[in-house]
C-alpha cells in the first residue's frame, strides 16, 4: 500500500453550531474555533473536518447550501475562514470541508432558475417529473420521512425530487454541467488552500435510468428510497461520477477525502479506498448500522459491546491489504458513543468510556474524533418532542406514532438515536452556558455539563481527555507508529463476551491491546510474553509471563517479547 501524508495524522470533526461561540449570539462561528485551535493542537489533532459553514437556510443544519463559494453570516465571513486556513497551516494542521453535493438548497440561485424555468437549462440541473394520476412519480421514501417529491409551486402537475427534506432538491449528476459546476468549485477550495473534503451523502447521485415504484415497506404505502442505491445502472454511473471527481480535483491537488458511503458491496472496497480509489479513506459505519430496522429507529435495537467489537473487527479484517477505513464511535449524524455501545449502567462510567477509547483509536485505520467526545459526552434529555431540533428525529417521531406507540413511548424509542444528542454545545467548563457562550445557547446544553466538561479534566491524571491525549500519543510515537499506522492486524479471543483485544504488528515490534467492556474482571492470554506496558487507563493491569489480567472496564496496552 502506497503510504500519503494523512495516514498517520489523527482527525477531528468539529459541527461549528454548536462548538465555540464568540459573540455571545448563542451560535458556534469560526472565530470560536480559532479561539480553540491550540487546545486541539494539544488533544494532538492534525486534521480539522468541519461540518457545513457555507450559506445556507439550515434547513438541514448546513447541509442544504445556497452558496458554496460564501460563509453563512452565522458563522463568520470568508475572511474569517481565510484566517482559520492561515493558522491552522501555521500549526501544522489542515482543514478538510464538507462537500455536499447530492442536493443543495431550494434558495440556491440554480433552483430558483429552475422552479423559474423547469425546462430551461436550469431545470434540468435537478430531477422535474410529471406525477402520476394526481399522485408523485414514484412511491419512494425520503430520508427523513414522507415522500421524496415535492409539488413545484404553482405547477399541479410537476414535482421535483428530494431524497432529503423538501428544501434540499437532488441535482442531476446526469447532466455534464452539473458535474462541471462541481469539480470547478472543489478546485476553487483547494486553491484557497483546503486540504480536502468529507464528501457527504455520496452514493446517492447515481440514480437509476428509470425512476420507477417499489413495493411498499411501511404502513404508510411507501418504499425506501435507498433501494434505488441497488441498481446496476445507479452504481454504474455513481462510479463515472466519482471517476471524474478525483481525477479532475482530488488528485491533481493530492487531496485528502474520506467519504460517507453506506450500502457498498464489499467487492467495491477496492474501488472506493484501494489504489486510485474514489475515496483517501471512507467511514466505517458497520457498527453504527447494527440492530438497524426497516419499520424506522422505534424498532432498532441497541448494540452492546460486543456488537460494536465484532463489526469493527470485520471491517478491519475487509480493509486489510485495501486501504484505510476512517473510524467512527459518533459523529454529527449518530447518538453519542458511549451512550450507544456501552451498557446504560456503564454510559457515565469514565473507566468504561477510556476502554471504549482505545479500541477506537488503535484500530488499523484513521481515527476521527467529534467534538466533546474526547471529554466523554453523553446523550442528552429530550423533555419533549417540542425540544427536538432534528428534522430527521421529527420524522422518525410521526413513524413510531403511525406505529401505535404514545407521545412519551415514541420520543422514548427514537431519543436515544437522535442526532440532536451530538449537536448539544460542547461541554467546555461548568459555568454559564457550558463556556460554550455568554448568551443563550441555541439549544440547551446536556444538563450533566457541571460534572462532564473539558476544564474538569484538563491535565487531571486519569481523565477521559487525559487518557485520549495518551492514545493519540501512542500512535504518533516513532517507535510505535510501524505497528499502530501500518502495521498488521489480528483479533484476540473475539469469543470472549466483554472483551475487545487484538495484535498489531511491524517495524519489529508487536503490540497488544485490550479492553475490558465488561463490568467483571477478565483475563486475557496473550500471544508472547510482556516486554512492556506502553499504556493503562487505570493503574496497572495484572500481569502473569503470558496474560493480562483487566480489572473491570480497564484498558491496556502492551508490548510483547
Amino acid at each position: 500500500m502506497e503510504r500519503k501524508w494523512w495516514q498517520d495524522k489523527v482527525c477531528y470533526q468539529i459541527w461549528p453550531k454548536s462548538f465555540q461561540d464568540s459573540n455571545g449570539d448563542g451560535v458556534g462561528d469560526i472565530p470560536g474555533i480559532l479561539r480553540r485551535l491550540d487546545y486541539l493542537k494539544e488533544l494532538g489533532v492534525d486534521i480539522l473536518w468541519l461540518s457545513p459553514v457555507y450559506k445556507s437556510p439550515l434547513a438541514d443544519e448546513g447541509y442544504d447550501i445556497a452558496d458554496y463559494r460564501d460563509i453563512d453570516p452565522r458563522f463568520g465571513t470568508m475572511e474569517d475562514m481565510e484566517r482559520l486556513l492561515a493558522e491552522t497551516k501555521r500549526r501544522g494542521m489542515y482543514v478538510v470541508m464538507d462537500l455536499v453535493v447530492n442536493h443543495c438548497s431550494d434558495e440556491h440561485p440554480w433552483f430558483q432558475q429552475a422552479l423559474a424555468d423547469p425546462e430551461g437549462p436550469y431545470g434540468k440541473y435537478f430531477y422535474f417529473r410529471k406525477g402520476k394520476n394526481g399522485a408523485p412519480p414514484t412511491n419512494w421514501r425520503s430520508y427523513f420521512g414522507g415522500s421524496v417529491w415535492s409539488p413545484v409551486p404553482g405547477r399541479d402537475d410537476l414535482y421535483y425530487l428530494h431524497l432529503f427534506c423538501q428544501k434540499q432538491p437532488d441535482l442531476d449528476w446526469e447532466n455534464p454541467a452539473v458535474r462541471r459546476e462541481v469539480v470547478e468549485m472543489v478546485n476553487w477550495w483547494l486553491d484557497k488552500g483546503v486540504a480536502g473534503f468529507r464528501v457527504d451523502a455520496i452514493v446517492n447521485i447515481g440514480k437509476p435510468a428509470v425512476l420507477e415504484d417499489y413495493a411498499p415497506d411501511r404502513p404508510d404505502g411507501l418504499a425506501d428510497c435507498r433501494k434505488m442505491l441497488a441498481d446496476p445502472v445507479a452504481r454504474r454511473r455513481l462510479h463515472g461520477y466519482l471517476a471524474q471527481l478525483r481525477d479532475e480535483a482530488f488528485a491533481p491537488h493530492n487531496a485528502f477525502t474520506v467519504g460517507e458511503v453506506f450500502d457498498t458491496d464489499p467487492a467495491e472496497l477496492q474501488l472506493f479506498i484501494g489504489q486510485n480509489g474514489f475515496f483517501s479513506s471512507m467511514f466505517d459505519f458497520a457498527a453504527a448500522c447494527w440492530g438497524g430496522s426497516p419499520k424506522g429507529w422505534y424498532d432498532a435495537k441497541k448494540p452492546g459491546p460486543d456488537n460494536y467489537r465484532d463489526c469493527a473487527f470485520a471491517s478491519a479484517r475487509a480493509a486489510d491489504g485495501v486501504g484505510f477505513l476512517s473510524n467512527i464511535i459518533e459523529n454529527h449524524d449518530e447518538p453519542r458513543g458511549v451512550s450507544r455501545y456501552l451498557p446504560e449502567e456503564a454510559s457515565g462510567d469514565p473507566r468504561a468510556k477510556k476502554a471504549l477509547a482505545a479500541v477506537q483509536m488503535l484500530l488499523p485505520g484513521l481515527p476521527f474524533l467529534y467534538q466533546g467526545q474526547e471529554a466523554g459526552m453523553t446523550n442528552t434529555v429530550f423533555p419533549s418532542i417540542d425540544a427536538v431540533d432534528d428534522v430527521n428525529t421529527r420524522g422518525e417521531y410521526a413513524a413510531a406514532l403511525a406505529a401505535g406507540f404514545s407521545p412519551d413511548e415514541a420520543l422514548a424509542r427514537v431519543a436515544r438515536w437522535s442526532r440532536d444528542n451530538a449537536r448539544t454545545p460542547v461541554q467546555w467548563t461548568a459555568d454559564h452556558a457550558a463556556g460554550f457562550t455568554t448568551g443563550t445557547p441555541w439549544m440547551a446544553v446536556n444538563p450533566n455539563y457541571t460534572q462532564v466538561n473539558v476544564a474538569a479534566q484538563q491535565g487531571v491524571e486519569g481523565s477521559v481527555l487525559e487518557f485520549y491525549k495518551s492514545l493519540i500519543r501512542l500512535r504518533k510515537n516513532d517507535k510505535y507508529k510501524e505497528a499502530l499506522v501500518w502495521g498488521g492486524f489480528e483479533p484476540l479471543h473475539q469469543d470472549q463476551s466483554g472483551l475487545a483485544a487484538f495484535v498489531r504488528a511491524g517495524g519489529g515490534r508487536t503490540l497488544a491491546v485490550a479492553s475490558n467492556l465488561s463490568g467483571e474482571p477478565q483475563r486475557v492470554d496473550l500471544p508472547g510474553t510482556t516486554k512492556e506496558v506502553l499504556l493503562c487507563s487505570d493503574g496497572a493491569p495484572g500481569l502473569t509471563d503470558d496474560a493480562l489480567i483487566l480489572a473491570p472496564w480497564q484498558a491496556a496496552v502492551v508490548e510483547l517479547a
